[in-house]
């Protein structure tokens, strides 16, 4: 069934939300466009512009201009496009919900696993580390009467790992215990 074909002009065009109106030579009233009527060739509307097109009832039975042709278009006529939804309200909505909803869930899912990774590492490692030999442990030593913090606080300065032990101890700032396992110098003085 061939539908008839008007000649007219882009009357008023709406390019931020992809409509307007398009009015026959003949006159009469102004009538619908989307943008999904026109070919898809790049070319945006302008109001003013040569047109040829048909008229078909849109879904609420008001008329609405459908395959647009501009002058020297010899594309044969096609079926109507699906008009493009450009606002972000009702079912397209929920779908952005949805899918930002899934991208949490695996964001979450993958902290999750990876800090089970780590976990898993930590207490492997830590479990594999040799206990601190008893002649290193760090029970408090007795402060002989002529000890005093005299400002020294790196291995450095020290001259065994019984003085280093004994600022550990008893001198604050103390530069001496890396891993705050309250054994001093642990690579210089205290490696037994």
């Amino acid at each position: 069934m061939n539908q008839p074909r008007y000649s007219g002009k882009l009357k008023k065009w709406n390019a931020e939300r992809g409509f307007g109106f398009v009015v026959a030579d003949d006159g009469g009233q102004d009538i619908f466009v989307h943008i999904s009527a026109f070919a898809r060739d790049g070319r945006q509307p302008m109001e003013g512009e040569v047109l040829s097109f048909e008229v078909e009832p849109d879904r609420n039975g008001k008329r609405s201009a459908v395959r647009v042709r501009r002058p020297g278009d010899t594309r044969p006529h096609a079926a109507p496009l699906r008009p493009v939804r450009l606002s972000t309200s009702g079912r397209d909505n929920s779908s952005g919900f949805l899918s930002k909803l899934i991208s949490a869930v695996l964001v979450c899912a993958l902290l999750w696993f990876g800090y089970s990774q780590y976990a898993k590492r930590a207490a492997t490692y830590g479990s594999v580390l040799p206990a601190s030999p008893a002649s290193l442990s760090s029970a408090k030593l007795p402060v002989p009467p002529d000890f005093k913090c005299d400002g020294r606080n790196m291995c450095s300065q020290m001259s065994s790992c019984r003085e280093a032990t004994l600022f550990l101890q008893n001198c604050p700032g103390m530069k001496m215990d890396g891993n705050g396992d309250g054994v001093p110098c642990e690579q210089q003085l205290c490696t037994k």
